[in-house]
């Protein structure tokens, strides 16, 4: 069955949804994504994943600044079956929402209605023993619209963030292309999220990262949740000044944390042990 759609994504997440609905044979006829940033210590202009992957597979991009009367006119002037949004990072207005025949649905990593919000990843593998994806039509509110489908996945939490991200993205992308033929033809309805057992998560701070090693458990999760951004770090004193030391490896061993290397404040990486007999000599 081909599907006339916009896919509405920007980062790694996006792109292995785009890779799961493009193995399904499902290519979209346009992606929208953001404009080109700045990144890093020389502010190179770098492009979103979304857009590499759309231009690798020949599919037509926009970069809109603004989602604006004048985007949602162009966008209106085709006749669309549905848009799917994963990981786009904007908020897209009801207007947009509605262009389409069949609405537009999101795929969203969390067992809706838990963990609504902008890191449902991070929250899961510090808070939660079970996750999955959600397929929901978009409304208005923030992760708030009715649930077309979900799954919970095999992953056994905590896991690693960039490999719970890899499962639960191919996890919706397969189950997105499982059911956009049913969803087009009007075949499947949709559930109301249940309000009484919602939960919320925040946007990831860079003090978030602050390690209290007592608690083994919480910073075994935390090193795994953060291990792209923020990262992970305790604090200590050397020479009667504290300095701020990065965890850059651990693992957990018969339930204790093993830090096996740190880059302390203004030093380069080395071995915990290293860093523990500067310590005894100080």
């Amino acid at each position: 069955m081909k599907i006339n759609y916009v896919f509405f994504g920007t980062d790694r997440f996006a792109v292995l949804v785009l890779e799961e609905l493009y193995r399904h044979d499902f290519l979209p006829k346009l992606i929208i994504t953001v404009p080109d940033k700045p990144q890093g210590k020389h502010q190179l202009i770098v492009p979103a994943a979304a857009k590499v992957w759309a231009e690798t597979h020949k599919v037509p991009v926009l970069q809109p600044e603004k989602l604006d009367q004048e985007f949602i006119s162009h966008l209106s002037k085709q006749v669309w079956d549905v848009f799917i949004v994963a990981s786009y990072g904007k908020i897209i207005p009801q207007k947009i929402l509605d262009i389409p025949k069949r609405k537009t649905l999101n795929v969203h990593p969390s067992l809706l209605p838990k963990l609504r919000g902008s890191s449902p990843l991070e929250n899961a593998i510090i808070k939660e023993d079970k996750t999955g994806v959600t397929i929901m039509r978009l409304d208005s509110q923030m992760d708030h619209g009715p649930i077309v489908a979900q799954e919970e996945s095999d992953a056994t939490l905590p896991l690693p963030r960039n490999i719970l991200e890899e499962k639960l993205a191919r996890h919706g992308g397969v189950l997105l292309s499982k059911i956009l033929p049913e969803w087009i033809l009007g075949n499947i309805e949709e559930k109301n999220q249940d309000e009484n057992i919602a939960t919320y998560t925040e946007k990831i701070k860079k003090e978030d990262g602050l390690l209290d090693l007592s608690k083994t458990n919480e910073s075994y999760r935390k090193i795994l949740a953060f291990q792209s951004w923020p990262g992970t770090h305790f604090i200590t004193e050397r020479n009667g000044k504290k300095i701020r030391v990065i965890v850059t490896e651990a693992l957990l061993k018969d339930g204790e944390l093993v830090i096996q290397k740190v880059k302390p404040e203004g030093k380069k990486e080395m071995q915990y042990t290293d860093f523990l007999r500067g310590e005894r000599k100080n």
